[in-house]
């Protein structure tokens, strides 16, 4: 590239070098501390982190994050966590009848987009229930101060990774039909 003015190679020069510095020095988006329930929902419910401390809350033993091939990712340690079960119980969703709820599924999404999803049968009607957990300490780290903030997992998948979900920024109540 040839510059017609003296001075100008210099200067374009030091334009790419302060640009491309600007991309290091950007902050990273900070981790939420709520989340919000909407969809088929009487009313909406905004849940901060703050809000998940006055659950019950329980000690898990150590997990394995495995990949969807089973492959060892991580480990997390020293975990305490609130039941999913125990937090959706608050919430009134539409329905005619109970029968109604066994079409409700849950869509789960990550400030990023990863989504993962549990049926209302799931999470109300079944052992798997009792170890969807919101996770509200990590290595003695409290949720507020963890880099992915709102931890959501099932320790008891077989591929525990695949519904691993950090940084959790809202849950949509669907229907299925």
């Amino acid at each position: 590239m040839r510059f017609q003015k003296p001075g100008m190679g210099r200067l374009f020069l030091f334009l790419l070098v302060v640009g491309s510095l600007t991309g290091y020095s950007q902050d990273k988006p900070a981790a939420p501390q709520s989340f919000r329930i909407t969809g088929e929902v009487k009313k909406e419910i905004k849940v901060t982190i703050d809000d998940l401390a006055s659950y019950k809350g329980g000690l898990m033993k150590d997990v394995v994050i495995t990949n969807h091939l089973g492959e060892v990712k991580s480990k997390i340690k020293k975990l305490t966590g609130v039941l999913l079960r125990d937090v959706l119980a608050n919430v009134e969703i539409k329905s005619e009848s109970p029968r109604d709820l066994s079409a409700c599924y849950f869509v789960c999404k990550a400030t990023d987009g990863y989504t993962i999803a549990y049926s209302w049968n799931e999470v109300f009607n079944n052992p798997a229930g009792e170890s969807i957990y919101l996770i509200t300490t990590k290595d003695d780290i409290e949720a507020r101060d963890m880099e992915e903030s709102i931890l959501m997992f099932s320790p008891r998948d077989y591929k525990t990774g695949r519904r691993y979900l950090k940084n959790l920024g809202s849950i949509e109540v669907k229907r299925a039909f």
